[in-house]
């Protein structure tokens, strides 16, 4: 018989998406067949710490809210020689050993402390498989100012920009607000650099309402972006692949209030999502070919969903940003745009699973050391 794969799902986390958080994996944890995967739940909490349990009775939310509130305190281990989780009630317990070893991580974290490559970087430390981009292509898709710069390079459209550090508008807030009324004017979105799930963003159409968007923006990131607002229909393309990405059929985004904010996200009912989206084919073939530029532009793998902002007007295409580890429940535009494509929910995280194993074994290909003989 052959021996089920373990699969970690690794959820929660210290920011300001943490319930998102949690909703994803659930949806993860019940698509994944038991026939094929064990499957362990490793919760981070609010504050930080590591919990460690198994799926008991149902595979719902509970299940891991159980696991962040009971589960057994452990802390990752970042030596391959012995990877896994070290108990925390008995340290001297070597990792890697018994339960505490898993063959590949699905990260289903959103925002800092999980998206931005710092989960990542204890990962490729510890020398375990995981889901989704490495810590470079992370840490560029979660700063909105570095992925721009990044996207630019590569010759994709995005609208103009400038960047603000929390230091700056604190200490100089005149010269701050001339230079983004000289150089972007209103409207305008100002939004924390590093953050999703449109936490701390707001769209300024006056002066006098400035001020107070910047003080808001800088409350969850030292950086804040403010860009120019386009009167736009919201696009967003899922990509799928490491090293030959590909790219599923577009979708749109209608949301219930002025932009796709976290209330028309989360909270309140009546945002539409249309897929296909409605576009002309050569609409959707640049979106689709945007997809996997940007994608490949922040050294993407595994999976991502990039968003676009079409311009009612003129009918221009802009890459607006890449999400690494987008929304992950079976009504999330990431796998609602490929089951449209025709791969289905359970089937795509098959699929994820597989790129994740598949990355580290093209990884385990590159020397570290030099040997002087040679």
């Amino acid at each position: 018989m052959k021996k089920k794969l373990r699969v970690g799902i690794l959820f929660g986390g210290r920011s300001g998406e943490h319930e998102v958080s949690l909703t994803s994996a659930t949806s993860v944890l019940k698509a994944l067949d038991p026939d094929k995967y064990e499957v362990v739940l490793i919760g981070i909490t609010r504050d930080g710490g590591w919990r460690w349990g198994a799926p008991a009775g149902e595979a719902d939310a509970k299940a891991l809210r159980d696991v962040l509130d009971q589960g057994k305190p452990v802390t990752p281990s970042v030596d391959p020689s012995h990877p896994g989780l070290v108990p925390l009630d008995s340290p001297s317990s070597s990792a890697g050993s018994g339960g505490n070893v898993v063959d590949v991580i699905f990260p289903v974290l959103h925002g800092t402390f999980g998206e931005d490559g710092t989960v990542q970087g204890v990962l490729e430390l510890a020398g375990i498989p995981y889901v989704g981009a490495g810590v470079l292509g992370s840490a560029a898709g979660m700063d909105k100012d570095v992925m721009k710069r990044l996207f630019r390079d590569a010759g994709l459209p995005v609208v103009p920009w400038v960047l603000a550090l929390r230091g700056e508008w604190e200490r100089e807030p005149a010269r701050v607000r001339r230079q983004i009324e000289r150089e972007i004017g209103y409207p305008l979105f100002v939004k924390p650099a590093n953050l999703g799930s449109s936490v701390g963003i707001s769209r300024v159409a006056q002066a006098r309402k400035l001020a107070a968007a910047l003080d808001l923006a800088a409350q969850y990131d030292r950086k804040i972006l403010v860009e120019k607002a386009v009167d736009a229909r919201e696009i967003e393309c899922s990509v799928l692949g490491n090293d030959r990405p590909q790219a599923s059929v577009p979708g749109e985004v209608i949301p219930i209030n002025e932009f796709y904010d976290y209330e028309a996200k989360y909270i309140k009912e009546g945002s539409e999502l249309i897929i296909p989206a409605k576009l002309t084919p050569r609409q959707t073939k640049q979106v689709r070919e945007f997809s996997v530029r940007a994608f490949q532009a922040i050294d993407g793998a595994g999976m991502a969903r990039v968003d676009f902002l079409l311009d009612r007007r003129t009918g221009r295409v802009f890459v607006n940003e890449i999400n690494t580890i987008p929304g992950f429940t079976p009504i999330s535009m990431y796998p609602k745009m490929w089951e449209a494509s025709g791969i289905p929910y359970p089937k795509l995280v098959d699929r994820l699973i597989e790129l994740a194993c598949e990355r580290q074994q093209e990884k385990s290909r590159t020397r570290y050391t030099v040997d002087p003989d040679r």
